[in-house]
């Protein structure tokens, strides 16, 4: 088992160093070449600039039984088509029960924001979610070992 992150607008990098330092798991970051990335801890992979490079990148990285933090949903859906495990940086698990809603709503929005529609961003992390995260993080480890 090993960590992936998509990394590039990842909130929680030193939390899952920490919590990866723990259990003596491997950790890819990866990024495009826009987002500088540093760590001490983690193999950092870059890739081009191009639309969804680092989304491939972490999908070929992935293998059954691994850890995939991420915001993106599509993402989220291609991992748990590998049999991996997809977890969104506030702490919130993607499972097979709820990744066909939330790309519909992913769908919605996106035909919302094309009629012209102003649709609210995501909000910004709190320290609650950050601690949920860790713990989220933590348990799916344990469980996993």
């Amino acid at each position: 088992m090993k960590i992936i992150v998509d990394a590039d607008a990842c909130p929680v990098k030193k939390i899952i160093e920490k919590t990866a330092a723990k259990y003596h798991l491997e950790v890819i970051m990866v990024s495009n070449y826009h987002h500088q990335i540093d760590s001490t801890y983690a193999t950092v992979m870059i890739a081009d600039g191009q639309s969804q490079a680092a989304d491939v990148m972490i999908a070929n990285q992935t293998r059954a039984g691994d850890i995939v933090v991420t915001q993106d949903y599509g993402l989220a859906a291609i991992i748990l088509g590998r049999h991996a495990y997809a977890l969104h940086p506030q702490g919130h698990r993607f499972t097979d029960a709820n990744i066909e809603g939330l790309l519909m709503k992913r769908y919605e929005n996106q035909k919302a924001r094309q009629a012209g529609k102003r649709i609210a961003g995501p909000r910004k992390c709190t320290q609650q979610d950050d601690q949920h995260f860790a713990q989220q993080l933590e348990e799916l480890i344990q469980a996993l070992r």
